[in-house]
């Protein structure tokens, strides 16, 4: 792991394609990455989605059902916005935000002013919680960050609880090859132009369409959470499908 000037003489020569190809490596390329782009996050997320952002999380939360003092997990949580959320949602509930990117926890816990919400360093493929001990899972744009999708989703279904639901807004793989080659130079080009502008390094952002690559598509998503014990209780699709909103809900031990 690169430390203080080391750290600061590479961070914008990171190439996407050595880092995508293994679990490990792609861990350390989303901590080296979200750590680079920690002061500039929220204003990125806001830009890329042409300020949709904002609405789109408000909609996750209130996909959420009611519950009086559920303990809640934001995963991949970043500078806190859903974990925010989440503390407004249910005032008498306890909210974990859990992040690799230690920079992006610092913003957190500096604009954290409520008592019921913890932000901590941890790895979402190793989740440091009891075993059906969790009432809601919360994720925005974690699932295409997993360095291995399937032992995020073993994770998310081994700390909830039976009948415990999860919530994910993240862009989403079209099953048309033809629509993913559109989808890839959407946000590649898109993303280019503001890692270029940002960072002086196209690739910063460009890593969204290279994740996505590698991605299930949104049928396929949808069948591997039902294959571990999950039912999808929504799906709702935004900007001509680019993202998307998915609620499920564990229904089998």
């Amino acid at each position: 792991m690169l430390k203080g000037n080391e750290y600061l003489a590479q961070r914008f020569t990171l190439k996407i394609g050595d880092h995508l190809q293994t679990a490990e490596k792609k861990k350390d390329y989303n901590e080296k990455v979200f750590s680079e782009v920690a002061s500039k996050y929220d204003f990125i997320t806001r830009a890329l989605s042409f300020w949709q952002d904002a609405s789109w999380k408000r909609d996750l939360i209130s996909s959420l059902p009611p519950h009086e003092a559920p303990l809640c997990v934001d995963m991949a949580c970043g500078t806190g916005d859903i974990s925010f959320l989440l503390a407004k949602k249910y005032p008498q509930g306890n909210i974990v935000g859990v992040d690799i990117a230690m920079p992006m926890l610092d913003i957190a816990r500096d604009r954290n002013t409520s008592q019921n919400v913890l932000f901590i360093n941890q790895d979402m493929s190793h989740l440091e919680f009891s075993s059906e001990s969790i009432d809601i899972v919360t994720g925005g744009y974690a699932l295409r960050n997993a360095p291995d999708l399937k032992i995020v989703i073993n994770e998310i279904h081994r700390i909830l609880k039976l009948g415990g639901v999860a919530a994910f807004l993240d862009f989403s793989k079209p099953e048309s090859p033809f629509l993913q080659q559109l989808e890839y130079w959407i946000l590649k080009v898109w993303g280019g132009f503001w890692g270029a502008l940002l960072h002086r390094n196209h690739e910063v952002y460009g890593y969204i369409a290279e994740s996505l690559q590698l991605f299930p598509d949104r049928r396929r998503l949808q069948e591997i959470f039902t294959e571990r014990g999950f039912v999808v209780t929504v799906s709702h699709l935004y900007f001509f499908g680019i993202t998307e909103l998915l609620v499920i809900r564990k229904v089998d031990q």
